[in-house]
């Protein structure tokens, strides 16, 4: 059985049709937000210097332990050095000073040596903390565009979802105008075919771009103006108006 409704209620399913269009295109654009302001990139690029900072954090921490060791092992040759030292002063026998002194010729050297060893672990600390300086200072940038990127992205859903809301409401109050089963359909064939109505303008429809052929003309024009006409192409509803060229 045909579904009945005045011109003028089919015609206001275009602008029904426009609403949702631009639900759409609100609902697009909020899904891509995260994408357009390269927050999933941001953040893959925080965690990828993170973890370049753990590990520069590891590598400083173990010099400095190795720093330590080697301060340690210094100390250690010092104080013998200090302690041979003494002895040598104190001692009157030519034998012991003799080999005291020998002993010190090991431990200067020795202790040469060390503080070469000392500098060196030194001198890679400080090549450890700058790399671990630099890391941060890189970290704290990506940080702070990723934070105004989420900012940004915040601001950007409570404007979208401003005009959503708007939408929608203009949208109810239309649907609350049009009849009901003229609803149902539109939202049957929407659902189903992704629009529910198109304008004939020309004898194209608009939803498909198809021209209808000059059959499926003649058939519209013995169709009553109140009588639902479908969209052969979309199968949407077919709004027609004078524009239609029938």
């Amino acid at each position: 059985m045909a579904l009945h409704a005045s011109a003028s209620d089919q015609a206001k399913l275009l602008e029904l049709a426009d609403f949702d269009v631009s639900l759409a295109r609100t609902a697009s654009q909020l899904r891509g937000l995260a994408k357009e302001l390269s927050i999933e990139t941001l953040e893959k690029a925080t965690a990828e210097i993170k973890t370049r900072r753990h590990d520069a954090m590891v590598v400083s921490e173990n010099i400095r332990s190795e720093l330590t060791r080697a301060e340690s092992d210094v100390a250690l040759v010092e104080a013998r050095i200090t302690k041979d030292s003494e002895r040598l002063m104190n001692t009157t026998s030519s034998k012991d000073a003799q080999s005291l002194e020998h002993e010190l010729e090991s431990l200067n050297s020795r202790q040469g040596d060390l503080e070469d060893i000392e500098l060196a672990i030194m001198e890679n600390l400080d090549a450890a903390e700058t790399t671990l300086a630099e890391i941060a200072g890189e970290l704290d940038t990506v940080e702070a565009a990723l934070g105004g990127a989420r900012e940004q992205e915040h601001r950007q859903q409570e404007e979208l979802g401003g005009v959503r809301r708007d939408l929608e409401d203009q949208r109810g109050a239309l649907v609350g105008t049009l009849p009901v089963d003229l609803i149902e359909l539109y939202e049957r064939q929407r659902e189903r075919y992704g629009i529910g109505a198109s304008l004939l303008r020309g004898r194209v429809s608009r939803a498909s771009g198809v021209t209808l052929t000059e059959l499926e003309i003649q058939t519209l024009r013995q169709t009553s103006e109140d009588e639902v006409a479908m969209c052969p192409t979309s199968n949407a509803i077919l709004v027609r108006t004078a524009e239609s060229g029938l």
